[in-house]
């Protein structure tokens, strides 16, 4: 595997003090699969190319370690060692961690400046679609050129290669160009060499951040990037579409960074960037945040989570002092795991590891064992459910577990508009059964506190809108005495 990274300026050996990798010696670095080699083929006054050069022991791939499959001649003969894949992004974050996130103390205002980039990426695997790379590369301000060849010279009727050697120019800051390649090598690949977690997903929004949910390709990059992780590339598309709610902000902090007099860059570029990094929270947050306010506001001691997912409400809720008794239900058992692992229950404070209970059930069928509980939250829960079912769901927790407060937060439809990806009947996520205005799920809430003997108050979670709304509706119901 082969990648080569050019600058071409005044002063480009430079790149050199960007990359943290002296042009005048070869280094090399020790990885999990083989070793990663950075060399300079040329590094002259005006243009200077580094090497990136990953050597993988196929016989090793094949004895069970990273990146080999279940067995058999395949793992023998397969083109793993010598194709661009994850695991040549795997050495860009080892190898250019610091580069990739911008810092060059020896030339800080090199690192914040577009420079005049060439990037060349040897045996990209394009599976038959090689005019992919124009869509995936070119909205990212890339000229974008490639080289194909005969699968095998020979036999020209057996066609071209599926690999393409790929080109792309751009005037780009460094940090942004090897971000780039992290995140969009594996999506030609579609082949990760490790076990993608839920971490993959905070992962890609980092490496995504500022371009990725502008891309016009945002959910084929996500899904491809996940492959068969449907559940983890529908979470950051989800993600990914919130944070269109704060593109403008950012995109006027930037334009206030570039406005710096070239000579004061290398002062200014430290006091702007705290602009971008306090811009608003993802949706998620907020709406989690919210959560947890309502419960402190309502005295609550003792919680159920309904629906927990993998547990990141349940992550926030071990850690408020107030609450001494935690379960977390769900009907997915993969899910719980998740939540076991994000929880860390094998490693923290054992009273922190004793107030907390994860279940298997379902919400549609009554459960003792979520009754008795002062607030229960269904926190983006009923949407995922069939309207018939949503009665039987009514039942169970305020009919059967009967808990002081109870806390849904649901999608409000009418702030979809504010998507530009999303299509005038799309809903938001390809799990939802349905997704209410704001008149409807207050109809909904009041038919509630009718039947149930609650009464309920509102909230909005997120951006409002005058005529949209927010994107988040919530309802607090409290037990009428």
């Amino acid at each position: 595997m082969l990648l080569t990274i050019t600058y071409r300026g005044p002063r480009a050996t430079d790149l050199g003090y960007l990359l943290h990798k002296n042009p005048a010696r070869a280094q090399e670095f020790e990885m999990s699969f083989g070793r990663a080699y950075v060399f300079y083929p040329k590094a002259e006054e005006t243009e200077c190319t580094a090497a990136l050069l990953i050597d993988l022991n196929p016989v090793d791939l094949a004895r069970g370690k990273v990146g080999s499959a279940e067995g058999g001649l395949f793992d023998y003969i397969n083109d793993r060692p010598y194709v661009a894949s994850s695991f040549m992004s795997t050495a860009l974050s080892k190898v250019y961690s610091t580069a990739m996130r911008g810092r060059c103390n020896a030339r800080p205002e090199l690192a914040v400046s577009p420079l005049d980039l060439e990037a060349s990426v040897t045996m990209l695997p394009c599976r038959g679609d090689a005019e992919l790379v124009h869509r995936i590369f070119e909205p990212l301000g890339y000229t974008v050129s490639f080289d194909s060849f005969p699968l095998d010279e020979k036999f020209p009727e057996w066609g071209d290669s599926d690999c393409v050697n790929l080109t792309i120019c751009g005037i780009v800051k460094l940090s942004d160009l090897l971000n780039h390649l992290y995140v969009l090598i594996p999506v030609f690949d579609k082949q990760k060499h490790y076990w993608m977690s839920d971490d993959e997903v905070e992962k890609l929004l980092r490496h995504g951040e500022n371009w990725l949910s502008t891309h016009p390709e945002m959910k084929l990059i996500t899904r491809r990037y996940f492959n068969k992780k449907k559940g983890l590339a529908n979470r950051a598309i989800e993600q990914l579409l919130d944070t269109e709610e704060i593109e403008s902000a950012v995109k006027e902090s930037l334009a206030e960074d570039e406005a710096v007099p070239s000579e004061q860059e290398g002062a200014g570029s430290e006091a702007a960037a705290p602009e971008v990094k306090e811009r608003r929270v993802p949706l998620n947050d907020q709406r989690l945040e919210a959560v947890v306010r309502a419960l402190r506001d309502c005295g609550a001691k003792s919680v159920a989570d309904l629906g927990c997912g993998e547990g990141r409400l349940l992550s926030k809720l071990i850690n408020e002092n107030q609450i001494t008794k935690l379960v977390g239900l769900d009907v997915s058992i993969y899910a719980l795991e998740r939540a076991k692992d994000r929880l860390h229950l094998d490693r923290v404070a054992e009273y922190k590891r004793d107030k907390v209970t994860l279940l298997q059930g379902s919400l549609t069928y009554r459960d003792k064992r979520i009754e008795g509980f002062d607030a229960a939250c269904a926190v983006e829960v009923i949407e995922h459910m069939d309207i018939y079912r949503l009665p039987a769901f009514e039942r169970v927790v305020f009919e059967f577990a009967v808990p002081r407060t109870v806390i849904v937060t649901t999608p409000n439809t009418e702030y979809n508009k504010k998507y530009a990806r999303l299509s005038a009947d799309a809903m938001r996520h390809s799990d939802h059964r349905f997704e209410w205005t704001r008149a409807e799920f207050h109809a909904w809430a009041e038919n509630v506190c009718r039947r149930f003997g609650y009464s309920v108050s509102y909230s909005d979670i997120g951006e409002f809108d005058e005529t949209a709304g927010a994107p988040t509706q919530m309802g607090v119901f409290t037990k009428c005495e």
